[in-house]
């Protein structure tokens, strides 16, 4: 029977991200059929995996504008990740990501319910950019994009792209290929001079400054979590 690196399996059920995963059972709060977990032990599908959380523990979710220059994970010797930016009281962990030269809206949260529905692509939740390039954009490459391009191992989905200005447009994806954008234009012969994300699903990234951050509304919230499913 296949087996999983435990961090892995408590993501892959919604448990808690792979870093969550790690800490908690650094801390001695995961059990594997009643025993108490080692980091990187192996599971099989049948295992029951639980999680001792503490009596005063809370589900946290936040918006971030993440500014450029900080990375989402897997930070470099010399590099910032968001949790170096922010003291937080819940240990919240990045929803995604963001590469460093790009800006805009990251959900941080403790839930690691949400993390495969939110960012598996088979689920199709759509994701905002804004997007401007060096040079004006014709509209024949805007209708390109949003087609799907060819950029090289894979054909990208079709998105909604619409022009804001001559160098500038809106994309709507219901994926997250890495460096997908920028690998789109950079195959259509533009280079990407600024990317933000304003949106994921139903959560506007609005009017919130870098490096800010707020608690999602309860409105809001259950809209999105429902979304999910939970």
């Amino acid at each position: 029977m296949q087996t999983l690196r435990i961090n892995a399996a408590m993501a892959a059920r919604g448990i808690a991200s792979r870093r969550e995963a790690d800490r908690l059972i650094a801390l001695g709060k995961v059990f594997v059929n009643g025993k108490k977990a080692v980091l990187g032990e192996r599971v099989k599908e049948t295992d029951e995996i639980t999680l001792n959380r503490p009596k005063n523990f809370s589900y946290a979710y936040y918006a971030y504008h993440k500014p450029a220059g900080i990375v989402t994970t897997n930070k470099s010797e010399g590099e910032k990740d968001i949790v170096d930016t922010l003291h937080l009281p819940e240990n919240v962990v990045p929803q995604g990501r963001l590469d460093k030269d790009s800006t805009g809206l990251i959900l941080l949260s403790n839930d690691g319910r949400i993390t495969k529905p939110l960012l598996e692509p088979s689920f199709y939740h759509e994701k905002e950019y804004e997007v401007t390039v060096d040079k004006d954009i014709r509209e024949g490459d805007l209708r390109k994009l949003a087609r799907g391009v060819d950029i090289g191992d894979y054909t990208t989905r079709p998105a909604v792209v619409k022009r804001i200005n001559t160098d500038k447009f809106s994309i709507i994806l219901t994926e997250g290929k890495n460096r997908q954008i920028r690998r789109m234009c950079e195959k259509l012969n533009y280079h990407v001079s600024s990317l933000k994300r304003i949106r994921v699903m139903n959560i506007k990234l609005g009017t919130l400054k870098p490096g800010a951050l707020r608690k999602l509304t309860s409105p809001e919230l259950k809209t999105f979590l429902k979304s999910l499913g939970l």
